[in-house]
């Protein structure tokens, strides 16, 4: 009980640090690619800020572009959902089945969904705030990881098998993190992509939640659906959503389920019940950022305990045995 709140007191420090360890070790694979093309340490960690610090501020401005078009134009989206649900139900009366239409119209306040609404981009504001620590951290990380190396190599002189079970975790960790990226990006460009032909308002921000949602299993990929859905649904049709619902439900099951476990080798899945119950402990602990790091720190710990055969029945318990046939 102390460990954790100490943890929840110091939520706004252990995010920063947890932000920086996760994108540094995605970058340190981008060092090593400068590095053979000898370009110099001190440059090569300064191009890698640099590109963080400008991918960042790219989706900063189109987020807020997009999100204040959107606040703009909830009335009138409001309005049209009403329409959607008038229609509905009255098409349901004509089976018999009879609902209350004003009670459930009510349920439709734009007041208590724009609130929503602000309380969520501010927690998602909160989290994007912190990049200019972040990336301080990230540089000083970078910096740091030749002489962090030849610590370790100084601490286990005496322990080869730590060491070596030491550079297995970082290289399973750093190769779930370039895979994880890489496939939350396809992800978001795929489904900016789909909602763009379809003619479907907002297709960047919406990628851009489908790529961030993507790194929660399970979940996110339909959180960060619904609000394209529900677009389609009340300026479009019925026959276009079902096919963007359809086409979404193919890439994201073939992207998870064929290219993750092509690229990482093996299968790395989590039990549902531990991603549960790590998404609300993480969320309730570090805030809305613990949403987002809640697996990458469960699958840290997994790949950890898998190190050694010790606590190797740990990663077991950890695990969603349903998809691994051999450990």
């Amino acid at each position: 009980m102390i460990i954790i709140s100490g943890l929840k007191a110091a939520s706004e420090v252990i995010v920063i640090l947890l932000l920086a360890i996760f994108i540094a070790t995605i970058f340190t694979a981008f060092l090593e690619f400068l590095k053979k093309n000898k370009i110099p340490k001190i440059l090569s960690i300064i191009i890698s800020v640099l590109i963080f610090t400008t991918i960042f501020m790219l989706l900063v401005f189109m987020l807020n572009h997009s999100l204040n078009d959107f606040m703009i134009n909830l009335p009138m989206y409001e309005r049209k959902v009403k329409i959607l649900v008038t229609d509905s139900i009255n098409i349901l009366a004509q089976y018999g089945i009879f609902l209350q239409k004003n009670q459930i119209l009510e349920l439709l306040d734009i007041n208590y969904f724009a609130k929503m609404t602000t309380e969520v981009l501010g927690g998602i504001g909160v989290f994007f705030s912190k990049f200019l620590l972040v990336g301080i951290g990230i540089g000083f990380i970078l910096a740091e990881s030749k002489s962090f190396e030849k610590k370790l190599i100084v601490i286990f002189k005496n322990d080869i098998n730590k060491l070596i079970s030491f550079r297995l975790f970082s290289q399973n960790i750093k190769k779930y993190f370039i895979v994880k990226t890489f496939t939350s990006f396809l992800t978001g460009l795929l489904f900016s992509t789909v909602l763009f032909v379809f003619n479907i308002d907002y297709p960047i921000l919406w990628g851009v939640l489908a790529l961030l949602f993507n790194f929660v299993p399970v979940v996110g990929s339909i959180v960060a659906t619904i609000p394209a859905i529900l677009l389609s649904l009340i300026n479009l049709d019925i026959n276009i959503t079902l096919w963007l619902i359809a086409i979404t439900i193919f890439f994201n099951i073939f992207i998870s389920n064929i290219i993750e476990p092509k690229l990482m080798g093996r299968e790395l899945g989590l039990s549902p019940m531990v991603i549960f119950f790590s998404l609300i402990f993480m969320g309730w602990t570090l805030g809305a950022a613990g949403m987002f790091l809640a697996v990458p720190i469960t699958m840290t710990l997994k790949i950890a305990f898998e190190t050694t055969n010790k606590t190797k029945w740990v990663a077991i318990l950890l695990s969603d045995l349903s998809k691994i046939t051999k450990y």
